[in-house]
């Protein structure tokens, strides 16, 4: 099973703002997030390994699972979170109506800067298709941001990658994917055991 798990909070998710390539670190609420999902997921899983994205919220959440689930993570660059360019660290707000319009209606539209969603979700499916084989038979903790976590599980749906806009994603969520002999079944998404 692929175990998805979104990093705790920042102080930039606390104000509301696009964080993309932003090498934000974990605020108070977000270490103590990842602590009780390690706790959760100790009880429930026995872990065979955990992977990670580059960026430090994701790193520091990893390590954090670690203190627990006894893996050093992995670091694999294609869980990195979307680059939204000169919109990374904007606040939710202040981003114009027509950029988003075009984020939802236009998979390869990338600001200036940035990175479009038919990129991430290449990317990202590269990822889910190496790990498949493995998690087949063991439980992968992946750690990773909301984009890449909702297109792995656009991917484990077949669904248009489109449907990742009509879905809500919490910091410290559980996303769990498992692979079965006939493909990937999303199990979970968004589950939350963590507030903040």
């Amino acid at each position: 099973m692929i175990i998805l798990v979104r990093h705790g909070r920042t102080a930039l998710n606390a104000s509301h703002r696009l964080q993309g390539r932003v090498d934000a670190e974990l605020d108070e609420v977000g270490v103590q997030q990842i602590r009780t999902v390690a706790s959760d997921l100790s009880k429930r899983f026995e872990v065979a390994r955990i992977v990670t994205s580059p960026l430090t919220r994701a790193q520091q959440s990893a390590a954090l699972l670690t203190e627990t689930l006894r893996h050093e993570p992995f670091v694999d660059e294609r869980w990195i979170e979307l680059d939204y360019g000169v919109w990374d660290g904007v606040e939710l707000g202040a981003v114009p109506a027509d950029v988003w319009h075009k984020w939802r209606t236009d998979p390869n539209f990338a600001p200036e800067g940035g990175e479009s969603f038919a990129a991430l979700d290449r990317r990202v499916e590269q990822a889910c298709e190496e790990l498949a084989e493995d998690a087949a038979s063991n439980h992968i903790v992946v750690v990773s941001h909301v984009s890449p976590m909702k297109s792995a599980c656009a991917w484990a749906l077949g669904a248009d990658r489109s449907v990742a806009h009509r879905s809500r994603l919490d910091q410290a969520a559980i996303c769990r994917i498992d692979i079965s002999p006939r493909g990937p079944v999303l199990v979970t998404f968004n589950e939350t055991i963590a507030t903040g």
